[in-house]
């Protein structure tokens, strides 16, 4: 007879065996903080223009090297559950803002380092949260008077300086040096989509990478590039006519199957000869309706290609049904089911369509140069593709900081001088309060003080002094006094002099998330955590394909 073993009493008692349970501040809520110090340690070396990069290898052996911390929190499979709600709050930044995950991640990481001495000294979680909270409106209420610029009209050329300034800040925390030529291949892109009435999509502007040569061979094109060749023997058109089909060009199959009964070698003869008659009469229409670049999701059949040389049509195979509609979009043509003549709305135009070579790479140009071209595509050069793939994600982050100056205009003074005016009115405002929310209003600036401490320990410069530095010069009101990165002169700067601005969206919502994700994390007193399912582990997903990416 097997030997029972009581369970111990208490809530474990409920549980299956394997299970997991914790409680209390020691098992916790301690526990909980040290996990998200340790991640957000992690990212601290990276933030800013002198950041360090990370090497991260995804669970398919993918190996990236970057400072990005929304690409490093995305490839890593974090499973503790407190420091997954920091990558929750981080992940709804890159979908708001497109840009400031790190600024998410480290905030949150040393507002819960600071509420732990908060809480070794008495105070409970929840007066700690309630003077982050307090702390939070004020700042949410200080931000709009310290804005150093406004943007009211994106396209006025008057303001172009500034929008520079404001993108360029953004992708020289990912390219310290190449910050200037990224900046006008950004903004090239950007103003040339630039739409009427309807707000700016990011999703207009492509990135083509191309392996060799060097980053100052990038180029901008109005309209689209494919890494693709072209098919049969037309290689470029221009003025042209396009029609796209998502289906393949070639003689058409049957719906359902038949059986033909061929008795002669007359009959076989005409039987192909009926085929290929549909064919070129269907090939023939098309032609006839002006159309001269045929773009398709399908295969291009031999029979087919020998009609296109003979109507001197140039075909185009995609192979992604995402580049066929953005095609679409981008030349205003409409994809067609079925090998039908298109008629005039269903047309697209483009100024020139051909076949071009960059290195050994072969690519398919769509250009339109005209104002009504609605994508750009920055064609990017570089040596590997770990390098390239982090100029992708400095445009991503140019691009998506042009989208938010282009829905409010506000920008802040850069270069940690936001952070530690905010510190320091932080500060001032905590001693007015009277009960025990003065602590966590206090230490709430205390975390904000940590970003200037990142950026002077990332460039190799003693921390404290630098603080007290800025410190003495905001208390004087000097409001725009931040941290000088260049190795030459003062370490401090007057940004709105050296033109450093941030975006006052991304502030505005990273404080905002950085703070919820801190109290949501502070208020968990108990983790319970079932028995995980047995049985083999679920097959994973293939890798992704460049040309399925949406």
């Amino acid at each position: 007879m097997a030997l029972h073993v009581p369970k111990a009493p208490g809530f474990a008692q409920m549980l299956k065996d394997g299970a997991m349970h914790l409680s209390g501040l020691e098992e916790a809520v301690y526990r909980n903080i040290n996990a998200c110090k340790q991640f957000s340690d992690t990212v601290k070396t990276a933030y800013g223009p002198n950041g360090m990069n990370k090497i991260v290898i995804n669970h398919i052996d993918k190996i990236f090297i970057t400072n990005d911390a929304a690409t490093i929190v995305k490839e890593l499979d974090i499973e503790h559950p407190a420091a997954k709600i920091i990558v929750f709050a981080s992940e709804m930044q890159e979908q708001e803002v497109g840009d400031g995950t790190n600024f998410v991640i480290i905030f949150a990481g040393a507002l819960l380092e600071q509420a732990e001495h908060l809480l070794k000294m008495g105070l409970t979680p929840v007066e700690v949260c309630e003077g982050f909270q307090l702390a939070l409106e004020k700042t949410l209420e200080l931000l709009p008077t310290l804005t150093c610029h406004e943007i009211k009209d994106i396209k006025n050329n008057a303001e172009q300086l500034v929008i520079t300034q404001a993108v360029k800040s953004s992708i020289m925390s990912k390219q310290y040096g190449q910050e200037q030529f990224v900046t006008d291949l950004v903004l090239k892109a950007c103003t040339s989509i630039l739409p009427e009435k309807t707000t700016f999509n990011v999703d207009n502007v492509r990135v083509c990478k191309i392996l060799g040569s060097n980053l100052y061979n990038s180029t901008v094109v109005n309209g689209m590039v494919f890494k693709r060749t072209n098919e049969g023997d037309i290689t470029k058109q221009t003025d042209a006519k396009i029609a796209v089909y998502t289906c393949p060009i070639d003689i058409t199959t049957t719906e359902t199957k038949g059986t033909v009964l061929i008795k002669s070698a007359e009959e076989l003869q005409n039987f192909s000869r009926g085929e290929e008659m549909v064919l070129e009469e269907q090939i023939k229409a098309i032609a006839d309706a002006g159309v001269t670049v045929i773009v398709a999701g399908g295969k291009f059949g031999d029979m087919a290609l020998h009609y296109l040389n003979k109507y001197k049509i140039m075909g185009v195979r995609l192979m992604s049904k995402f580049d066929l509609r953005r095609l679409c979009k981008s030349v205003s043509a409409t994809a067609l089911p079925r090998l039908t003549p298109p008629n005039k709305e269903e047309l697209g135009y483009a100024d020139c369509v051909y076949v071009d070579e960059l290195g050994d790479t072969s690519l398919v140009v769509f250009r339109l140069d005209g104002k009504d071209s609605r994508m750009s595509t920055i064609v990017v050069r570089g040596a590997t593709d770990n390098y390239m793939d982090d100029i992708e994600r400095a445009i991503d982050d140019g691009v998506n900081t042009f989208k938010g100056i282009s829905r409010d205009g506000k920008l802040l003074p850069g270069a940690g001088a936001i952070e530690m005016e905010l510190a320091y009115q932080v500060g001032l405002y905590a001693d007015t309060l009277p009960g025990l929310e003065q602590y966590g209003a206090k230490r709430f600036a205390v975390a904000l003080e940590g970003f200037v401490k990142i950026l002077a320990d990332n460039t190799g410069v003693k921390s404290n002094e630098t603080l007290a530095e800025l410190y003495s010069q905001h208390s004087k009101g000097n409001k725009n006094a931040g941290f000088n990165i260049e190795p030459k002169g003062s370490s401090l700067i007057d940004v709105t002099k050296a033109g450093i601005v941030d975006s006052y969206l991304s502030k505005f919502w990273g404080l905002q998330y950085a703070t919820q994700a801190a109290c949501t994390i502070l208020k968990v007193d108990q983790i319970i955590m079932a028995k995980r399912a047995g049985g083999p582990k679920a097959p994973g997903g293939r890798a992704p394909d460049n040309d399925d990416d949406a």
